[in-house]
């Protein structure tokens, strides 16, 4: 990931990257899509709900016995991501501020999950075999832009 996938006014846009964190890229993919588009206030407290096993993320690809959670259908309650992507979150939102943006008229234009490198691993098994047991990693990148009210 060389830096952006959108070319943002930088007036009106602040940004944030998190670059090889060890999540799980499928359930950031989810998450991603379902903050998209929120405003920051509430993509923070739909996260934090998240943390608290409050609020599931609806599973939308990679629901294969997934069990259903009250009024979402298939979801799940991944922490570790959440955590992960409030954290860059807060970052956007205090480069926002740095610029002198206001942060409560944020919404998030452009929230990605992008895999990142493999880091190789392995797990020993019986009879001096071996198991590969990868450490998988996600860039992300968020996007907040101010919009008029």
């Amino acid at each position: 990931m060389a830096g952006y996938t959108v070319n943002a006014d930088p007036d009106v846009t602040a940004k944030a990257l998190g670059r090889e964190m060890q999540i799980s890229p499928k359930h950031s993919r989810e998450i991603c899509t379902m903050i998209r588009g929120m405003k920051v206030n509430a993509a923070i407290e739909t996260l934090e709900a998240v943390i608290d096993l409050r609020k599931p993320v609806p599973m939308r690809r990679f629901k294969k016995r997934v069990s259903h959670k009250p009024g979402v259908g298939p979801g799940r309650y991944p922490r570790k991501a959440a955590e992960a992507i409030l954290g860059v979150i807060n970052s956007a939102v205090s480069n926002a501020e740095y610029k002198g943006l206001d942060a409560e008229n944020m919404v998030i234009s452009t929230i990605s999950a992008s895999r990142g490198r493999t880091i190789p691993g392995h797990m020993p098994r019986a009879h001096g075999r071996a198991t590969a047991w990868n450490q998988e990693t996600v860039n992300l990148e968020v996007i907040l832009e101010e919009v008029e009210e």
